[in-house]
């Protein structure tokens, strides 16, 4: 069973009692719903949102276990109100984001998200190869957008000379697979840079894609907004971001609405995982989880 992030610290802050209904925006493998079901018993709720819909359907099989209980959806947590309004879910004690990338994704999906696999560069979500993909970035998008786009989401500051070597080689050939992509940073940075970095040289630049291509920081202002809104008074949004891009929008949103008296900050400070959990999982020690009250 995949195991989830601050999983202890995610269920004593949402302190969920018997037949209370919550939201997890991002279901992924499932891991925090089904500690929140369990919590919850006789007739609490749990309405997820997936946007996967491998992992949609994997989670499918979860639904008859908890016999109407769980309401699990093909969704972006874009759309969350609109599901919410749709479902005529009601009495919402807390909502749940968890933005980290799931193992599944790096492990098992096959599109391109991880760059110790060759793989086709789609690094969606949603799998829809009929939207825009990684593959169609470095392929289509101008040597000043790409560069801008690494500068940005990922905050990659040869992104100049990584955004010229790509229009490089796609030139000579179509950069389809993570390992060309790979190859094409390696060539890009001064060596001494390679040694230097303490997480794998082309880290970077596949965050920054993947954040472009999923519109990631975008839906999650909308998700935040959205979240606040469906919130009984006293529920609670509990949000754990893996990246400072990420981070800054919830602090932001937290800020702005606790001056707007909408908001209570209940973490002054992010909670962050344990000496021991980071051991247990090494994916886990980027990740901050910050939680708010509505008013």
């Amino acid at each position: 069973m995949h195991i989830p992030v601050l999983k202890k610290e995610v269920l004593e802050i949402l302190d969920p009692k018997p037949n209370q209904n919550f939201v997890d925006a991002t279901f992924g493998e499932g891991g925090h719903t089904i500690e929140i079901l369990e919590r919850t018993k006789p007739k609490g709720k749990v309405l997820a949102l997936e946007v996967d819909p491998v992992l949609f359907k994997k989670g499918k099989e979860l639904e008859e276990k908890f016999q109407g209980r769980l309401i699990l959806k093909n969704e972006s947590f874009a759309n969350l109100k609109e599901t919410i309004e749709k479902e005529n879910f009601k009495e919402i004690s807390g909502v749940l984001f968890d933005l980290g990338i799931s193992s599944w994704h790096l492990e098992e999906s096959k599109r391109g998200f991880t760059f110790k696999r060759d793989e086709p560069l789609i690094m969606r979500y949603d799998g829809d190869v009929s939207k825009l993909t990684a593959r169609d970035v470095l392929n289509t998008f101008s040597e000043r957008e790409i560069e801008k786009i690494l500068k940005e989401f990922g905050q990659e500051k040869f992104a100049k000379s990584i955004a010229k070597e790509i229009v490089k080689e796609r030139k000579k050939k179509e950069i389809s697979t993570t390992f060309q992509l790979v190859e094409i940073v390696r060539k890009a940075l001064p060596l001494k840079e390679i040694k230097k970095r303490k997480i794998h040289f082309a880290t970077k630049v596949f965050l920054a894609l993947r954040i472009f291509v999923n519109q990631e920081l975008e839906n999650l202002k909308e998700g935040l907004k959205q979240a606040l809104e469906i919130l009984n008074s006293q529920g609670k949004i509990l949000v754990i971001s893996f990246h400072s891009l990420e981070d800054k929008i919830v602090k932001n949103f937290f800020k702005e609405k606790e001056k707007e008296g909408v908001l209570k900050i209940l973490t002054k400070k992010p909670i962050v995982p344990s000496i021991s959990e980071i051991l247990k999982n090494k994916r886990s020690r980027s990740a901050k989880l910050r939680v708010a009250i509505k008013q």
